[in-house]
């Protein structure tokens, strides 16, 4: 099954978020993409940030985050030397 819009939306505000700061968090204006604004309501729906515009990672989110950042490395293009 491929990844949706949505889905690939809410990794790439999850893309955003530092995993080794736990303290740093982001906010989504009113003034971002619509569609980033819904993704990042989703992902507070979902349980995996502290507030409807970003805020923090939970721990469950922390943890997808970590996943999608390791996605993204494995599927980037090998570095030529």
């Amino acid at each position: 099954m491929p990844f949706t819009n949505e889905q690939i939306t809410e990794m790439e505000v999850l893309l955003h978020y530092n995993i080794d700061n736990t303290l740093e968090g982001i906010k989504v204006h009113k003034t971002a993409r619509p569609e980033v604004i819904e993704a990042t309501r989703r992902l507070y729906q979902k349980g995996m940030l502290t507030l409807e515009d970003g805020g923090y990672l939970t721990d469950l989110g922390h943890e997808t985050a970590e996943h999608a950042q390791a996605l993204l490395t494995l599927l980037a293009p090998p570095q030529i030397a």
